[in-house]
């Protein structure tokens, strides 16, 4: 069930959104020099990469991981389920991320760059909820034990 729970904006410390930061950071600059020395083919690529994910997914671990010790408990494997359903919403989210660049790469030359935007915009938002509805209700035909 997709939810926001905005107590874990509290329990978030300091240190981890400099993390983020620091890593969705480095994965722009990144970016941006492969595009200044390899042109904006390549450069494109590495901007499709998912600057946040991998330090979200190793904080929410780490998370659970402490969230189940206060009540006596391991939380790995808990942890390690929690980040692989995050990492399988994010697949579907990359897919959705697919649309947006494909509306920006085949109307961008010939529209106002706001509206290709905004309307690229809204491409990913209803592919990415459509294909989490579809593994919602089983379309896809095979429905992982942990994704429910």
């Amino acid at each position: 069930m997709i939810s926001i729970r905005l107590a874990s904006v509290r329990e978030t410390r300091p240190r981890e959104y400099l993390l983020r930061f620091v890593f969705g950071g480095a994965a722009t600059v990144l970016a941006a020099l492969v595009a200044r020395y390899f042109g904006p083919g390549p450069g494109g690529l590495f901007m499709a990469f998912p600057a946040i994910f991998p330090a979200a997914a190793t904080l929410m671990e780490a998370h659970s991981k402490q969230r189940m010790a206060q009540i006596g408990h391991d939380g790995t494997n808990r942890g390690r389920i929690g980040a692989g359903i995050d990492a399988a919403s994010a697949a579907l989210g990359s897919v959705g991320l697919a649309g947006f660049a494909l509306v920006v790469w085949l109307l961008l030359a010939h529209h106002n760059a706001v509206l290709i935007v905004l309307a690229a915009t809204c491409v990913w938002a209803l592919v990415s909820i459509a294909l989490w509805e579809l593994r919602r209700r089983r379309i896809f035909g095979v429905r992982l034990r942990w994704m429910r």
